[in-house]
């Protein structure tokens, strides 16, 4: 039988959580609503359940589940195996904002991504650099200010179609291009069909059809709450 693990996620105690906003798509919630493969692969994550609406994210094999580490309620995705989630068609057309807990290994792997649209990604392309993709239209790429990926969080925002990145709470402005057209997403560590892997380890994801600055600053303070 599946197991199912649901905690009561960090948040923000007697504050914010991402369910105050009404421009919230999805919130695939750090340690709650994750539910496993049967044993001997109690350790591999089945599906991932959405803390707002009916979103899922379900891995299409045993071989392609992420590994699950309890302590922090990480998901590891192996690229090697193409390990990855797959779930509900999200469209974002104007505004939104993204928020990730992430641990970068290696880069050259999709964070989010949709595995059934051309040209639809956020890629970890380098060490420094987030290349973005809409619409298979030419990509663009924000920039780390100085250092490069590792353990964080990430926010993207577009607003005006013009994309923002903060990394573990500070606004890069390295830089800041503009990318009309419509966001799809319906996979995490993947893009279309089975590229690009993603290599690291990833505990939330955030997804709203908004922007602002105070939304942004709620999030990060929310994704720093998360070891």
């Amino acid at each position: 039988m599946l197991s199912l693990k649901q905690s009561l996620g960090l948040g923000n105690i007697g504050g914010w959580t991402p369910n105050a906003e009404s421009s919230l798509v999805a919130w695939f919630e750090n340690k709650t609503n994750v539910t496993f493969q049967d044993a001997p692969n109690a350790d591999r994550v089945h599906y991932w359940l959405s803390s707002h609406t009916t979103n899922i994210l379900i891995s299409g094999s045993i071989a392609e589940s992420p590994t699950y580490d309890p302590p922090s309620g990480l998901l590891r995705f192996d690229p090697s195996a193409t390990q990855h989630m797959s779930g509900s068609q999200i469209s974002l057309t104007g505004d939104f904002t993204i928020g990730i807990r992430l641990n970068v290994a290696n880069t050259g792997g999709v964070v989010l991504g949709d595995n059934t649209e051309d040209g639809e990604f956020f890629k970890i392309f380098s060490t420094t650099k987030l290349r973005v993709k809409i619409d298979d239209a030419t990509a663009v790429d924000l920039e780390l200010d100085s250092g490069v990926w590792g353990n964080g969080y990430m926010v993207v925002t577009r607003e005006s179609n013009v994309l923002i990145l903060h990394w573990n709470g500070v606004k890069q402005t390295t830089a800041t291009p503009t990318l009309a057209g419509t966001a799809d997403i319906d996979s995490l560590g993947v893009r279309k069909t089975d590229t690009n892997p993603f290599d690291g380890a990833i505990g939330e994801v955030q997804v709203f059809s908004s922007a602002s600055d105070a939304l942004t600053k709620n999030i990060n303070l929310r994704l720093a709450s998360i070891a």
